[in-house]
């Protein structure tokens, strides 16, 4: 190669080197963050096979707000255990929880997504921990969240034990609601899951007004 050439070969590596380094540049430095995502207390995604408890937000409505973490109790007999929410938020965090999506292959918990939530605990009555929903209670007419469920298995035979959770404002509170859409040919009363003061205890159903929580890791 003759010298007179040498300039132009030099210009055409410089243009190629510029383009090269626009081109690495402009891409992103990290992945962006999703905004499906359910968050914890911390601000990170609810991963799958860590335990949460779930704790009311302060920032909820005047008739669901306040109280404490949530737990298995008996209510008219020894067993089942229905879900009901302490009364004062300094007596009890509430029982550990998991999240178990209907997509086993997700690796944290999405909004709108059909899961099964199960307390980690363990109960004098015969049955598993994860949550339902009660059939109408011939006293009080009303549908609560009780112990029994059965994790997995989408289906007609399970559509009482999923749930979603949903976002509640904008201030980065949550709802937890039941409306499944494991069973395309099932038909689904839908509703919030909130709370049923009776007798001075908390119990959870499905009500008009849902209670707004929020969800913290469990560090052991």
């Amino acid at each position: 190669m003759g010298t007179t050439n040498y300039p132009k070969l030099l210009l055409i590596l410089q243009i190629l080197f510029s383009l090269s380094y626009l081109t690495t540049s402009q891409q992103p430095a990290t992945t962006p963050i999703t905004t499906t995502s359910v968050l914890d207390t911390d601000g990170r995604a609810l991963q799958i096979g860590l335990k949460y408890t779930i704790l009311p937000n302060q920032n909820g409505t005047s008739t669901t707000g306040g109280g404490g973490g949530l737990v298995l109790a008996a209510k008219n007999r020894p067993c089942p255990f229905y879900v009901m929410q302490e009364n004062l938020e300094s007596s009890s965090n509430g029982l550990p929880t998991r999240f178990i999506p209907v997509d086993n292959k997700q690796q944290v918990i999405n909004l709108s997504t059909d899961l099964n939530i199960v307390f980690f605990a363990a109960t004098i009555c015969v049955q598993s921990t994860a949550w339902k929903v009660s059939g109408m209670d011939e006293i009080t007419g009303r549908r609560y969240v009780m112990s029994g469920g059965m994790t997995g298995r989408p289906g007609l035979e399970t559509i009482s034990n999923w749930f979603r959770i949903e976002m509640y404002g904008n201030n980065g509170s949550y709802k937890i609601v039941f409306c499944p859409g494991v069973c395309s040919n099932c038909k689904v009363v839908c509703g919030n899951v909130g709370v049923f003061n009776e007798n001075g205890k908390r119990w959870l159903g499905l009500n008009d007004e849902p209670l707004v929580v929020r969800f913290k890791k469990v560090l052991n």
